[in-house]
């Protein structure tokens, strides 16, 4: 982990190093540049959230010391100006969210950046920019990242991760808990936390998951393949046609854990 004072000074660096590079075109000529970077630095409240909302491109996350919330964003565009999308932070009493906000579409509700994921509206038709995020957390706090086309990481955090995406890899490790959902992609998780307040999913309909939890959890667990299932629990696994099913309780059973994937492989581990 590092402090936000040195975080940023290496977010500045790189960004000015990307910038040259980004000057230039494939054949080393001075061509167009095709991107643009946005930077934004803010405290948050210990405990707070932290949301970033995207539609293509990857999103990373990883831990920082203090209550300091650094972001880096990369645009780039083909066809379309980078120029053309804006980075809206919205500053609320229970965290930041963060969006990548696109040019409105006719007929369609305004692009609005709004905290929660079923909140605000956000639309990119025929705008081929491509926004990628790369966030630092402060220990302690929540993260949220979701997108529709793009990986979401989520690397060594303190707090709950929710993540989602329709065609991306999921990839988190946390000591608290997490929830993990794509359409087309992996989904890869380790918690840390075995006193669960919620349910927990981790879902892909064409990828496989794995999930690591603590040997000491207790839960209930729900898991369905088209493929294979593992445990390191002793958990009863049946095959039903052309699927499989895991149920079983853990401990003294509680919150639910399900997994599940239409056209890949579920492995569950024990940290």
């Amino acid at each position: 982990m590092m402090d936000s004072r040195h975080a940023l000074k290496l977010l500045a660096l790189a960004g000015l190093t990307a910038a040259c590079s980004d000057s230039t075109g494939p054949d080393g000529d001075n061509g167009p540049d095709r991107s643009e970077r946005f930077e934004w630095s803010g405290q948050i409240a210990p405990g707070s959230t932290v949301e970033v909302k995207g539609i293509g491109g990857d999103i990373s996350a990883s831990p920082v010391l203090g209550n300091t919330v650094v972001v880096a964003a990369l645009k780039r565009g083909e066809r379309d100006e980078p120029s053309s999308v804006k980075i809206e932070v919205v500053q609320h009493e229970d965290g930041v969210t963060i969006c990548a906000v696109y040019p409105d579409v006719p007929s369609q509700p305004a692009n609005r950046c709004l905290p929660g994921f079923l909140n605000g509206h956000l639309s990119s038709r025929d705008n081929d920019v491509e926004v990628s995020f790369d966030v630092l957390v402060p220990v302690g706090s929540d993260f949220a990242g979701g997108t529709i086309g793009g990986d979401i990481t989520a690397d060594g955090l303190d707090g709950d991760v929710f993540a989602r995406t329709l065609a991306g890899d999921i990839d988190i490790s946390t000591s608290g808990l997490a929830v993990g959902t794509t359409m087309t992609g992996d989904v890869t998780a380790s918690i840390g936390r075995a006193d669960w307040d919620r349910d927990l999913l981790f879902s892909s309909m064409d990828g496989n998951v794995a999930v690591r939890i603590p040997s000491g959890t207790n839960a209930r667990v729900s898991a369905i393949a088209w493929g294979s299932i593992s445990t390191d629990f002793p958990l009863r696994i049946t095959r039903h046609g052309a699927f499989r099913q895991m149920l079983g309780v853990l401990g003294s059973g509680g919150r639910m854990l399900t997994l599940s994937t239409s056209n890949g492989n579920i492995v569950l581990r024990s940290n």
